[in-house]
């Protein structure tokens, strides 16, 4: 049954308490002020502006005892979706770096390359964009991966250089939204208690309909390109393997765990029978993979302490009641939650961060307005990643222009062709107001 209570009770014995959302304040206050004071908003490290905010959260309630508030903190570190979020970022960092070590990548663009007609080459790198970000969870790794095709068909197939990293970018938050091992996913659905199975099925149905908009909007740039594959081997048809292998796994239903694992093993197995690899680099290349995770496992952790000592100070129970005095029904309660993701995501500017922060949260307004975990999940997902595509300082555009150079392009430039972010968000509140996908109701 749907709740439309203006005041929703979490816990009798926690008191609403505005002062106790301080620390997210202090957070948000630091990182802020230092980023736009130094023109950069990557300047201030964000393990550092989370650390004040825990200390933060620490002197509060002078009610209860310093170690004990210190107790509740840890408790809240170690909390078991934490925990397991964290595994599965070391494992999510050891298939990425082993994938990409023995070439997975380059092998998957020179292959679509290769059998992409040059007519709609602009298209065909959205969707190898796409598939690189679905496969390998990660916006970020693709842009990296892919940033110089767009000056390749500025140079020889004539299309705006713009244009072309918008396709590129684009079509990266379209798996760090959907992939089932995006930070982004994990986090999202760890933080609600879902399957990333199911929150990719949810998922799936809401951007699916803007990635094809954006495959159609692509292919109607007349592109006639001069950009070929070179070198294709059926080596390279194998190097892809490792990919197929993990979104085909993950989607059969197989334990997440399991199929970073034996993706892990199955992209190391190829690399040492191709030569590709060593047995010690391979577990070199392993062990930079899991300890690139370790800002955002350590940054999640002390997420998961100040959220706890929030909550104990009754500052949760104070956005329950004030989302839900103004959420009028199980839609406008989607709302809030969409509104809370994406303002701290535009504060943030890493939409992982955004939902690790957002999560405990948004995991109490779903319980209290009957929205499934799965919904909420995607919803969270969503609209961060549709913030994340449409800020002019976020890592993705950053990265993109940098790459390419900004005497080239400049991130408001890119913004005007970043098709799929916009559609993505479009198709995001589409989804809220018409209350889209159905779901089935459980007998």
């Amino acid at each position: 049954m749907q709740k439309n209570a203006t005041n929703i009770t979490m816990n009798n014995s926690v008191k609403s308490n505005k002062w106790a959302l301080l620390p997210i304040l202090v957070f948000l206050v630091i990182y802020l002020v230092s980023s736009l004071w130094s023109g950069d908003f990557y300047k201030m490290p964000l393990i550092i502006s989370f650390l004040v905010a825990a200390f933060c959260a620490i002197a509060m309630n002078m009610e209860r005892s310093v170690p004990d508030k210190i107790e509740s903190f840890v408790k809240g570190m170690g909390d078991k979706n934490i925990m397991m979020m964290v595994f599965i970022f070391l494992l999510a960092g050891c298939f990425a770096a082993t994938a990409k070590a023995v070439g997975a990548v380059d092998a998957t663009v020179n292959v679509g390359l290769h059998f992409l007609p040059p007519n709609i080459m602009l298209a065909g790198v959205f969707i190898i964009s796409c598939f690189i970000s679905l496969s390998i969870g990660t916006s970020l790794g693709t842009i990296l991966a892919l940033a110089p095709m767009a000056v390749s068909l500025s140079e020889r197939g004539g299309v705006g250089i713009a244009l072309a990293l918008g396709a590129i970018v684009g079509g990266s938050m379209f798996g760090d939204n959907l992939s089932l091992i995006s930070d982004t996913t994990i986090a999202a659905s760890r933080t609600q208690g879902c399957s990333m199975r199911d929150k990719f099925r949810m998922n799936f149905k809401i951007v699916v309909p803007a990635a094809i908009v954006s495959i159609v909007i692509y292919a109607l740039c007349n592109v006639s390109s001069s950009v070929e594959a070179t070198g294709f081997t059926t080596q390279e048809l194998i190097m892809v393997l490792p990919y197929l292998f993990v979104l085909i796994s993950a989607l059969a239903g197989m334990n997440v765990i399991f199929v970073l694992l034996l993706g892990t093993v199955f992209a190391g197995s190829i690399g040492l029978l191709t030569g590709k690899l060593a047995a010690w680099e391979w577990l070199k290349t392993m062990s930079g993979g899991a300890m690139g995770m370790s800002e955002i496992i350590i940054i999640s952790m002390i997420v998961g302490g100040i959220v706890e000592l929030i909550r104990i100070n009754g500052g949760i129970q104070f956005l329950l009641n004030t989302i839900g005095k103004r959420a009028n029904g199980k839609k406008g309660a989607e709302f809030g939650v969409a509104m809370l993701v994406g303002l701290v995501n535009v504060f943030t500017a890493n939409n992982t961060i955004a939902i690790v922060m957002s999560g405990p949260i948004v995991k109490d307004i779903a319980s209290a307005y009957n929205i499934s975990p799965k919904r909420a999940a995607s919803i969270m997902d969503t609209f961060s990643c549709f913030v994340q595509g449409m800020i002019p300082y976020g890592a993705q555009i950053l990265a993109a222009v940098t790459l390419v150079g900004l005497d080239k392009v400049t991130p408001i430039e890119l913004m005007q062709f970043l098709y799929y972010p916009y559609l993505m968000g479009m198709a995001a509140i589409l989804s809220i107001l018409l209350q889209w996908p159905v779901e089935k109701v459980k007998s």
